[in-house]
């Protein structure tokens, strides 16, 4: 999740939150017997504002989504969506009551929030997972707690360092060349685009260009040109400190899902501040 996507609370209520309504739809088999699934509203980092009109986000500031059952874990499961990299897109797709909504259109932020809280409704609040102190570098099991997350939204952003425009972008002035870039939230379509890319740059044993890909997926202009060869261009040579400098600011303006927590080596005793890693065992806890 590219970023490695949060949410990633926009993907469940935090005890600041008010508590959203859950409703629950019905389902029954050729037997007659009726089973309800409860659903919940899953409140959007973007708020649907970033959407453009027409898109069934627009304006939208939560999404229904069904609790997840065995159908979604046979999904999780099966051998050849996940050997294709889309078992999550497929699960999403099966929990979204809206099925005017496509996962590829949606801002991975908001995508990002929507798996954290499937998440959470299937398998609890706890996450433990193996993460590595970047102290001494031992591996141990460490508890995440997914209700203690906020949400980051670029009109609360202190001291914004983007303007946005008219067209839902939002421009961003380099310190080193001095150009401006026009930039563009990515959407679930990037990210498996990314995907799709770094798997193919695998097998070709290719260099990883995560950063500069990237870039080239939400870069709309550059000091007003809009032509993708000049633009690669420019990518391939910006300097060190427009790079980081356009990173940063670019993470500040996407709406997403903060999941930072604190971390305690138990080994060393090193306290940090670590993301919550989606791992393998996101979705397949050891239970």
């Amino acid at each position: 999740m590219s970023r490695n996507n949060d949410e990633r609370s926009g993907a469940h209520p935090s005890a600041d939150a008010p508590v959203a309504a859950v409703a629950q739809t019905a389902q029954s088999n050729s037997m007659g017997l009726n089973f309800v699934v409860p659903t919940e509203h899953v409140e959007l980092p973007s708020r649907g504002r970033m959407y453009p009109s027409g898109h069934p986000l627009h304006g939208q500031e939560t999404l229904e989504i069904k609790h997840m059952t065995a159908k979604e874990e046979d999904i999780l499961t099966s051998r050849a969506l996940l050997k294709k990299g889309i078992a999550i897109d497929r699960l999403l797709q099966s929990i979204i009551v809206d099925k005017r909504v496509n996962v590829d259109d949606i801002l991975i932020g908001d995508k990002n929030a929507i798996i954290v809280s499937a998440r959470q409704s299937a398998y609890g609040d706890e996450y433990t997972t193996k993460v590595t102190c970047q102290s001494c570098g031992t591996v141990s099991d460490h508890t995440f707690y997914l209700s203690q997350n906020s949400i980051v939204h670029p009109d609360e952003v202190e001291e914004p360092q983007f303007d946005r425009t008219e067209n839902g972008t939002f421009l961003v002035n380099l310190p080193k060349t001095g150009y401006t870039v026009e930039v563009r939230l990515m959407t679930g379509r990037d990210e498996k685009w990314l995907a799709k890319s770094m798997e193919q740059k695998r097998k070709a044993n290719l260099g990883e260009t995560t950063m500069t890909d990237q870039m080239r997926r939400f870069i709309v202009s550059v000091a007003g040109v809009t032509d993708k060869v000049q633009i690669n261009g420019f990518i391939n040579a910006m300097p060190a400190i427009d790079s980081r400098h356009l990173r940063n600011v670019y993470k500040q303006l996407t709406p997403n899902l903060d999941l930072t927590q604190d971390f305690s080596c138990p080994s060393c005793g090193a306290e940090a501040q670590m993301e919550v890693p989606f791992t393998s065992d996101f979705f397949w806890p050891q239970q």
